[in-house]
């Protein structure tokens, strides 16, 4: 038996202390590992990028990311990721841009964005032990030309829908169709669109003990035009036009069209969009419209002057982002007929794991210049079809989160994700 014991623990002692040797070893190159703060990290970058390690907690991080995005020209989206470190990496902050086309897949962009931000790290890897395990290389020969855009930025986009839903006593059909041609570059912005919405809801009600059944039927067509012309003057200020089209049943509008040159000033450079922005735009304009019906105005066309101005505000920073507008508008020929609108939304870190959102907007409305004079029926109040008085509207939500525990989230689990 003495023996069996013997040759049990010649046997197992080394496999133990390998295993023990191997699990230290791999846990002293994850302790040594860059501490990354990345709250934007889905599965997938936590999969690909394994050698740094993932942490909830802003204070606890070598490097925190912020992560903006814009829309570009094309219709894609252009991701700018600010890379700030602290404590012992402080001072060694990045800047990097990963772009989008349209005709992209998540797919071909998750894997360009994942490249791009393993070659960001590594400058900050190379003051960690984890630089010894690292080999670069370039695979592609650089090209000497570069092939010219024979579209010259334009961008055309064509789209279409269609759906229907319904029950034994509602059905809804809706047909959207549209066109658009844009051209956005860093001088000048210039977008154009035309569409069309169809609507057609029916509805039957029945009351059997009055003995009622009645069937109410909405039959709506809004068409829309919009085309637009931005010139950049410096790196705060921009001036441009635009001019709209649209009929509207609901808004009781057989047409209405806007014209307005307006002029913005952002107190930051432009430069600096995608991290804050404060801008003051100011329109100044005419409205020429036919109404459906006569007005409360006792108006069948009205021509009306305008203006209006807006502060804008959007800040991404470490402690959160913030997106706020405030919107004051008026008509000339009475100062009485107003609007003010105000829309903000806000996401704000508290302290280590609770953050605070904030959504929302309201608006005092003294503007409805286009309601009809014979007012709404019952039918148009049910169908929605119309649109009713009102000196006020409002939507809101706010939120808490709060999370705790290991500051290290680098584990990657995908079973049950449905």
């Amino acid at each position: 038996m003495k023996v069996l014991k013997l040759m049990l623990f010649l046997v197992l002692f080394p496999i133990s202390v390998f295993s023990q040797a191997t699990v230290t070893g791999s846990d002293t190159i994850r302790k040594d590992a860059l501490n990354v703060y990345f709250p934007d990290a889905d599965s997938y970058f936590k999969k690909e990028i394994t050698f740094i390690n993932y942490v909830r907690d802003i204070k606890e991080a070598d490097v925190y990311l912020i992560v903006s995005d814009e829309e570009t020209g094309s219709g894609g989206e252009l991701y700018t990721v600010f890379m700030v470190g602290q404590n012992k990496y402080a001072g060694m902050n990045d800047t990097l841009k990963v772009s989008s086309s349209p005709d992209e897949t998540e797919e071909v962009f998750r894997v360009k964005a994942v490249k791009i931000l393993k070659m960001a790290f590594m400058r900050y890897m190379l003051k960690t032990p984890l630089a010894q395990f690292f080999d670069i290389n370039f695979t592609q020969p650089v090209k000497e030309t570069i092939e010219t855009d024979k579209w010259k930025s334009w961008v055309y986009s064509l789209s279409t829908q269609a759906y229907s839903d319904g029950q034994k006593r509602y059905n809804e059909t809706s047909m959207y169709a549209s066109i658009s041609a844009n051209r956005i570059t860093e001088k000048s912005k210039f977008q154009a669109s035309i569409g069309s919405e169809f609507d057609s809801e029916k509805s039957r009600y029945i009351d059997l003990e009055d003995n009622i059944d009645t069937t109410y039927i909405k039959n709506t067509r809004d068409d829309y035009g919009y085309l637009s012309y931005v010139k950049s003057l410096n790196n705060h200020w921009s001036a441009g036009a635009s001019f709209t089209y649209q009929t509207s049943i609901y808004n009781n509008y057989d047409y209405s069209i806007r014209v307005s040159p307006g002029i913005e000033y952002d107190i930051f450079p432009y430069s600096e969009s995608t991290r804050r922005k404060l801008t003051f735009l100011y329109y100044v304009g005419v409205y020429i419209n036919d109404y459906i019906e006569e007005t409360t105005l006792f108006k069948s066309r009205q021509t009306l002057g305008f203006h209006s101005l807006t502060g804008s505000l959007s800040l991404i920073q470490k402690w959160g982002s913030v997106n706020s507008s405030l919107t004051w508008s008026n008509y000339f020929f009475n100062w009485s007929y107003n609007k003010l609108r105000l829309s903000t939304n806000a996401n704000l870190r508290i302290f280590k794991g609770l953050s605070f959102n904030i959504f929302g907007s309201i608006s005092l409305i003294h503007d409805q210049i286009s309601l009809p004079r014979g007012g709404a029926s019952l039918e148009d109040v049910l169908l929605n079809r119309k649109a009713l008085e009102t000196n006020y509207s409002y939507y809101t939500g706010i939120g808490f989160t709060y999370t705790f525990g290991s500051i290290y989230n680098n584990v990657v689990n995908p079973r049950f994700d449905d």
